[in-house]
């Protein structure tokens, strides 16, 4: 059984820093792509940060310089560093497992961390 369990969000003031977490069973995590996405009331879900197995990031403008997506394969465990943050912030993240093996796509998703930013 897969499973994708976030956790590390909560409440914080603009300026403030979170870390998340997401760890992983059930997959080979290594051969995985790993995202972070979120959702914000009323919003569509967007990719805020995504590694690759071989270690290659990709950011979206809106938190480049602030947050930093990092993954630790010993430890089936992937990690959003997010620093600055501010009241926009504010959504549901979410942890999501891409994999194509031998042309079967293989994609899960987390239950979500809320993170709430404000004073």
């Amino acid at each position: 059984q897969v499973q994708l369990v976030e956790s590390g969000g909560g409440l914080v003031q603009p300026g403030g820093s979170l870390r998340l977490s997401c760890a992983a069973s059930g997959i080979i995590f290594s051969i995985y792509a790993m995202g972070w996405y979120r959702q914000a009331p009323g919003k569509q879900r967007e990719l805020v940060a995504d590694i690759t197995s071989g270690l290659r990031t990709n950011y979206a403008d809106s938190v480049k310089g602030r947050f930093t997506i990092s993954r630790d394969n010993a430890k089936n465990t992937m990690y959003l560093q997010m620093n600055s943050l501010k009241p926009e912030d504010t959504a549901v993240y979410y942890c999501n497992a891409d994999a194509s093996v031998f042309g079967d796509e293989y994609n899960y998703w987390g239950q979500g961390t809320q993170v709430t930013v404000s004073s």
